[in-house]
């Protein structure tokens, strides 16, 4: 489930500043997302470059070659948009399938109480 959601979850990050891979993967272990591999994270990022989500500039780093830092861009915030748009309908449609499940937990419970 988080492969479907991630690429929204990495555009929520750079919503609020440009970031770096390793400083997005860092991040994204600091929120509870333990299992991601950087591999994914650096596969994300040029996968949203390529679909034109961000923009990319080239910074010095003190260590080795420069880093690609990420930030949203116009077409990022229209698909980071639209990923809150889906997940709020998605969501919504799951909370009434729990709470269906529930009622009907509840009523076969009290059906098998009155037996």
């Amino acid at each position: 489930m988080l492969k479907g959601t991630l690429e929204g979850i990495v555009l929520t990050l750079l919503e609020t500043r440009p970031a770096y891979g390793y400083e997005i993967t860092a991040h994204l272990r600091e929120q509870g997302f333990t299992d991601i591999a950087e591999g994914t994270v650096y596969a994300l990022l040029v996968r949203i470059e390529q679909r034109g989500f961000v923009d990319v500039e080239k910074v010095p780093s003190e260590k080795g070659p420069p880093r690609k830092v990420y930030s949203l861009n116009a077409a990022g915030r229209d698909q980071l948009a639209e990923f809150w748009r889906t997940w709020d309908l998605l969501a919504g449609r799951i909370d009434r399938l729990r709470t269906a499940r529930t009622d009907s937990t509840a009523r076969t419970d009290s059906t098998d109480r009155e037996r």
